[in-house]
């Protein structure tokens, strides 16, 4: 497809972003430096909060919107992926992107794009970089005060380094992508590091220690004045802030979330952060719904340190309930199945293992093979309309059961594209990067 006058409708439009997708990953950020000047550099009109992290990006990005809003600033917040409605990645003031409104950023952005990669199809840019122009233009034509932008993917090479921060932010450190960002906390410390700026504060969340000195050394390298919670906040949990998100890891966001705030250097005190933390509210991370008159808990773990937060929360549920949850999981990969299945297997009832619809989703037998043999409740092969379409709910759990789903932000967004019809299907094809 070259031409937009063929982008006709929602539908077309995500054939045609589909087909970018379809592409695979660009890394590098030089075709996103080239289409955002061609766009007029949208993304310089405003301040931006930049965060990279291998968890906890999407929380803290969450904490700092509702921070800034309780502030009075309007506030664009950029993440991915989505969980129903490809539209979630860009909000402004928590309104999601329209349809109409991707339709005509797409038909715009087209030609640009055509433009852009007509001497080699390597030049054209990417899902993620339409996306990532989309975001910054309506930013800047809704006339935000300030933006939260997410990195996609690592960080010196994610199209949202184009950015000149306000802040920069790294949540986490811990093994996810491996095979892309490196094998070692070190390594993919490095890779996250390249969102460091020159003379601009970083924020370095609860990480390895051999993570953060390679953060601290890129810091002092480029002289980024450095801000870390571990030092603020030290390392017992009670001396942290509180937040309306559920788990341990999100009082560690919060510390973040505090220190960006302070370190963007806005009239914004102590009162307002905590009225925001206590306010902020990110789906599917350990939120817990009442649906058809059952109690479930829907959570997005789906690497082994989400697995260890997942054994914590599960832990924690089994103290204050007595009772062993009903678990429905399934993963992308092996390397992040193992954890979350030993987590799971330790405080589950029973276990429901399903195949969320993207290519890198483990099929039934791959996690059967991966519970304990000392489990003892029951196993079985399922898929997400059969537990959650229609009045599914009600064959396979009853009124007191307490129901868990974990393993891929990609099955919470198909459960809750379930739960809540009024969301439409889940664009899953649009989900994965």
């Amino acid at each position: 497809m070259g031409s937009s006058d063929e982008l006709t409708d929602y539908s077309s439009v995500q054939d045609y972003l589909f087909g970018l997708k379809a592409k695979g990953i660009k890394f590098g950020i030089d075709r996103m430096r080239s289409l955002a000047a061609e766009i007029g550099h949208p993304e310089r009109q405003l301040p931006v909060i930049h965060l990279a992290g291998t968890n906890g990006k999407g929380s803290t990005a969450a904490m700092l919107d509702q921070i800034l809003r309780r502030a009075g600033k309007k506030v664009g917040l950029y993440t991915s992926p989505h969980l129903v409605k490809l539209g979630e990645r860009v909000q402004v003031e928590r309104e999601i992107l329209t349809e109409t409104e991707i339709v005509e950023y797409t038909r715009e952005l087209l030609p640009v794009a055509e433009r852009l990669g007509a001497s080699s199809p390597d030049d054209h840019p990417s899902f993620f970089e339409f996306m990532t122009a989309m975001a910054f233009l309506q930013f800047a034509r809704k006339g935000c005060d300030v933006a939260v932008a997410e990195v996609g993917l690592g960080g010196e090479l994610d199209a949202t380094n184009i950015v000149q921060p306000a802040v920069t932010a790294i949540t986490s450190i811990g093994f996810d992508h491996c095979e892309i960002l490196g094998r070692t906390h070190a390594e993919i410390a490095s890779a996250k590091a390249g969102i460091i700026k020159p003379g601009i504060p970083v924020v370095v969340g609860r990480m390895p220690a051999e993570a953060e000195a390679v953060i601290r050394a890129r810091a002092t390298e480029v002289g980024a004045p450095l801000m870390s919670v571990r030092d603020r906040f030290g390392e017992a949990l009670d001396g942290y802030p509180q937040t309306a998100l559920m788990g341990d890891c999100q009082r560690w966001n919060a510390a973040t979330a505090s220190l960006v705030i302070e370190a963007l250097g806005w009239d914004i005190g102590l009162e307002l952060i905590e009225q925001g933390l206590a306010e902020a509210h990110w789906p599917a991370r350990w939120e817990q719904l009442t649906v058809q008159g059952r109690s479930v808990i829907m959570d997005a773990s789906h690497n082994p340190e989400g697995a260890a937060e997942l054994s914590l929360n599960l832990a924690r549920l089994f103290e204050q309930t007595g009772k062993k949850p009903i678990v429905v999981v399934g993963a992308l990969g092996l390397p992040r199945a193992k954890p979350l299945i030993h987590a799971v297997a330790e405080f589950a009832a029973e276990i429901h293992i399903v195949v969320p619809a993207q290519a890198r989703a483990c099929h039934h037998e791959d996690i059967r093979a991966l519970i304990p043999a000392r489990f003892a409740g029951l196993v079985h092969d399922s898929d997400v309309e059969q537990l959650f379409g229609g009045n599914g709910m009600a064959n396979w759990s009853a009124a007191q059961d307490l129901i868990v789903v974990t393993g891929s932000i990609y099955l919470a967004g198909e459960v809750m594209a379930y739960l809540n019809p009024l969301n439409g299907r889940v664009e899953s094809h649009l989900q994965d990067f």
